[in-house]
């Protein structure tokens, strides 16, 4: 079981390395590019090798999941060769202590269960959307606005409400957002820093499977192993029923719940956005049943048609 455990362990972070190898260009790492065609993507290993100063035949066993103690010398020189930022070069050094401990039994998925005071908390922030998330995006409390925000993620059963599954699978939400491809690198790069770490917990795995099944944009960008996500401060929504609305968004971890964050929308008051979000406050009130168009009017305007 150990053993088996050690190589599952020596192979993701094998299969890091690869990925980042094959998508690193020869010119970006100062290797001069000849005029045959390359048969290999990225990076020859042996290219890789010789920058990061380790033999060819030790990091062809790093890459196929036989060695599982890299030394910090060797994981530091493989993340300069790689030109790896920040978060990507803690994955490494993540990854690599976890193939060298390798623990037998995953540990438990965290809590789904809110705290009441939490619930409270998303009440108190209306109109702004406000949510708690999994650290699989799954949708676990919410506030009208938080809710009403992806359109048409209500018609899906609570148990459903995922936000990657969202993404990638609810046919509403390619035109709801204005970066969609941005979001979904942006979602992929999340849970895959999150299931380098913990490959075997079923609240991942299961979502990555079922994703990987019904997505091939999913599978695409699942292949990539990117771990660096940028969230932008700003997101744009195409929304079918209140229109087109930029609002802030914020993410903080809860403090005692490991897993779970709150993320909460915030916009400038008195703005034709501010308008809409009210508007998404009251989807519980059944004011949201017509659709209303893609624009809204200026308040200046608004004032000038009334004027006789």
């Amino acid at each position: 079981m150990a053993t088996e455990s050690a190589h599952s362990e020596g192979a993701e972070l094998g299969r890091f390395l690869r990925a980042r190898r094959t998508q690193t260009r020869p010119d970006h790492v100062g290797l001069t590019v000849g005029a045959g065609i390359r048969r290999t993507p990225g990076l020859r290993r042996e290219e890789l090798a010789t920058l990061a100063g380790i033999s060819i035949d030790y990091y062809v066993r790093l890459e196929r999941g036989k060695e599982t103690r890299p030394s910090p010398a060797v994981l530091d020189s493989l993340a300069r060769a790689l030109h790896m930022d920040d978060q990507q070069h803690q994955h490494l050094r993540e990854l690599a202590a976890r193939a060298a401990r390798y623990v037998p039994e995953p540990p438990p998925a965290p809590s789904r269960t809110v705290r009441p005071h939490l619930k409270l908390l998303l009440e108190s922030l209306r109109p702004n959307p406000a949510y708690v998330i999994s650290r699989s995006m799954d949708l676990l409390a919410w506030n009208p606005g938080g809710l009403a925000l992806y359109a048409g993620l209500d018609d899906w059963p609570v148990k459903q409400r995922n936000l990657a599954r969202y993404f990638f699978l609810h046919p509403a939400a390619r035109d709801l957002f204005h970066d969609w491809e941005w979001q979904i690198t942006n979602c992929v790069a999340r849970l895959r820093a999150i299931a380098g770490t913990a490959p075997d917990a079923p609240d991942l795995t299961n979502l990555v499977g079922e994703l990987l099944l019904k997505s091939p944009d999913f599978a695409g960008l699942w292949e990539r192993y990117e771990v660096t996500g940028r969230k932008p401060a700003q997101k744009t929504f195409h929304h079918p029923q209140v229109g087109t609305l930029t609002l802030t968004s914020q993410s903080l971890h809860i403090e005692g719940t490991p897993g779970q964050r709150i993320g909460v929308y915030t916009v400038e008051p008195g703005s034709p956005d501010h308008d809409a979000m009210l508007l998404l406050d009251m989807v519980d009130m059944g004011d949201m049943t017509a659709p209303r168009p893609a624009q809204r009017p200026s308040p200046a305007s608004e004032s000038t048609r009334r004027q006789p």
